[in-house]
């Protein structure tokens, strides 16, 4: 995280992102696209034009280098530790005049909202959101968790998120779960353990930890809450790019 926000203190780039509705398109609108989970033929057309159309790029090193090949854009990337400055140079090349366009994974409205701040406070205007196909929705149809039945919450932001444990710990059982985890301190093994001390969830309740969907190498684990609980604390053996399902009680 770029030294500019402290989450623990504020303010966070996520409640600045939400803080309004979107306004009407604007004829030199900044775009934030979702890729989806990654592999490209869930990225939706709009997304794609989006990118295409872009002058300049900016995301993620791991995000931008799944639509890199389908854009001329200067490609800006980042982690953590560049992240604003990645953002700044971006900033300066839309207050130029170039069509900008920021990536994330899945949907922004799933855990990007965080970026999604930076990004608006960096360009000095409302970006544009494309909304895209993200893991949570493909989880849902794997796992057969109706969205309607379901509490989604997700963990994968940094700061606070202690109120999205107490929510999952007042649904477990009554509702199905669906949570995107946190590397590495809040991993499906370390939820699972949570759920089963702190709101006292039935062991037997079925859990899917599903990872990389979409892609060739996409796994889902098919087990219990107890059993999964037998992973927390210990290095996970779960990749960072899984969602945890949790199914309610019969």
């Amino acid at each position: 995280m770029s030294e500019e926000y402290d989450l623990d203190s504020g303010p966070d780039p996520a409640s600045f992102a939400a803080q309004t509705p979107e306004p009407a398109a604007g004829d030199h609108a900044v775009h934030a696209v979702g890729i989806g989970p990654g592999n490209p033929a869930f990225l939706t057309a709009r997304g794609e034009r989006a990118i295409r159309d872009a002058e300049v790029i900016v995301g993620f090193e791991t995000v931008v280098e799944f639509v890199a090949d389908l854009t001329d854009a200067d490609l800006l990337t980042c982690g953590y530790r560049d992240e604003q400055a990645a953002l700044s140079a971006f900033g300066e090349r839309v207050a130029d005049g170039a069509r900008g366009t920021a990536v994330l994974m899945g949907d922004p409205n799933h855990s990007g909202y965080q970026f999604l701040g930076k990004v608006e406070r960096a360009v000095g205007e409302p970006v544009r959101v494309v909304p895209g196909i993200s893991s949570l929705q493909v989880a849902a149809s794997r796992a057969r968790t109706p969205m309607e039945d379901t509490a989604f919450v997700t963990l994968h932001r940094s700061g606070d998120v202690s109120d999205g444990v107490a929510r999952l710990r007042d649904a477990v059982g009554d509702r199905h779960l669906l949570v995107l985890p946190r590397p590495f301190d809040l991993m499906p093994g370390d939820i699972a353990a949570d759920l089963l001390e702190a709101a006292d969830a039935a062991p037997d309740l079925d859990a899917l930890v599903l990872e990389r969907l979409t892609h060739d190498d996409e796994s889902i684990t098919r087990t219990t809450l107890g059993e999964l609980a037998a992973h927390a604390g210990e290095e996970t053996p779960f990749s960072d790019l899984s969602v945890l399902a949790v199914r309610r009680s019969a």
